[in-house]
């Protein structure tokens, strides 16, 4: 029987960073299944003074096969309120409430315990984090709060799942793999990707892709780039920074590096994801902490060997040696890494790639959170 499914969480408008990526996806998903799917999205995600980046609305157009409603504003109790009684009049069968900062806590806490009074609806909570990267005051209480409302809990890494356990009380919790980012198109002939920004055919290239933050290391990358002193070897930097650039362009000059680095700090449209993971011979992950990453499933997508340290949930996904390599968040280790790639060759981990990347579909991950909803349904 088709069950009537409300996601919790942001969608376009809002820039298409890994969250709200997925959870268009997942929508699809779930439609494709048979299901009634919508997206109950925010009025205002995060207050100006904090957010880091430029901006966090898109001008890219809206998907028209998903209904998305903008209800919720993070930082206002009476929104708070108006959505949970919205939601419980509503009364869908499922609601997947996706959890990745604890300052959303409080918000989402209130509107599911609005909604719980229907004795109808179940809720599931995907969490992508815990413990936050940057720790806060509030964290734990506002986690705790979040946790007591939902029903039951689906992790995408080993290290959530650890996390998580304490706060749980009697609420069932599986892990299961993050499915591919299939959306953003296929890849494109990696020459003509590079003819596009001006990179040269023939430099050995890495990828740093995503939101620049402390906590993924591109800091860390850079100086491995000097350790590894070849100057053909070259890094794009793609993603804009959610903190002072300035740090990384004077350790790029400090370095001496200027002509090895090459920055595109702008937010990177959809229709341009191709072209950076196409031009790119490996995918640097340098983090000094994780949970899981969105760029590892467009890594896949895309055919894209990883390095990646050996921190929180990356080495999960990554298998050393076959899809990939695993080393220590360090310079030297990390420049190591890259020496020994560029040895082996994109070619020796293509196969093992496109063989592991068939796990990680997204009707396998539908079916693992239709089971869990099965398992609590009658709860009463």
């Amino acid at each position: 029987m088709p069950l009537n499914i409300v996601i919790l969480g942001p969608a376009h408008p809002f820039r298409g960073g890994g969250i709200t990526t997925f959870n268009e996806r997942l929508a699809l998903a779930l439609q494709e299944e048979g299901h009634h799917v919508s997206i109950l999205n925010f009025t205002v995600q995060y207050p100006a003074f904090l957010f880091p980046g430029k901006t966090q609305l898109t001008n890219e157009p809206a998907p028209t096969a998903i209904k998305i409603t903008r209800m919720l504003h993070s930082m206002n109790p009476l929104s708070w309120i108006r959505t949970g009684n919205f939601l419980r009049k509503q009364k869908p069968d499922l609601i997947i409430v996706r959890y990745w900062l604890p300052l959303m806590g409080p918000a989402f806490g209130t509107v599911l315990r609005r909604v719980r009074k229907n004795k109808h609806t179940r809720i599931i909570a995907i969490t992508d984090n815990v413990q936050p990267h940057e720790k806060r005051i509030g964290d734990k209480p506002f986690t705790r709060y979040f946790v007591a409302a939902c029903d039951a809990f689906l992790c995408m890494s080993e290290k959530v799942l650890n996390d998580l356990r304490p706060y749980l009380k009697q609420q069932p919790v599986i892990k299961v793999d993050h499915p591919l980012y299939d959306n953003f198109g296929p890849a494109i002939d990696k020459y003509a990707a590079r003819k596009k920004m001006g990179i040269d055919p023939q430099t050995p290239l890495l990828l740093f892709f995503g939101f620049i933050r402390k906590y993924k290391g591109l800091d860390i990358l850079i100086q491995a780039l000097k350790e590894l002193n070849d100057p053909a070897v070259h890094l794009l930097v793609a993603g804009e920074f959610y903190e002072d650039a300035d740090e990384y362009i004077e350790l790029v000059s400090r370095l001496g590096l200027e002509e090895q680095v090459i920055f595109n700090n702008d937010f990177i449209p959809n229709d341009a994801v191709k072209d950076y993971f196409s031009a790119a011979d490996v995918i640097v992950q340098p983090y000094r902490n994780a949970t899981q990453s969105g760029v590892t499933p467009l890594a896949y997508h895309f055919e894209k060997p990883m390095i990646v340290t050996n921190v929180g949930g990356l080495p999960d996904y990554v298998q050393d040696g076959k899809v990939g390599l695993v080393t220590s968040p360090d310079a030297i280790a990390i420049a190591h890494a890259i020496r020994r790639f560029f040895e082996l060759g994109e070619a020796h981990f293509l196969e093992n790639i496109r063989i592991e990347k068939q796990k990680f579909s997204w009707p396998a991950f539908s079916r693992s959170l239709l089971e869990l909803y099965n398992r609590i349904a009658d709860i009463k």
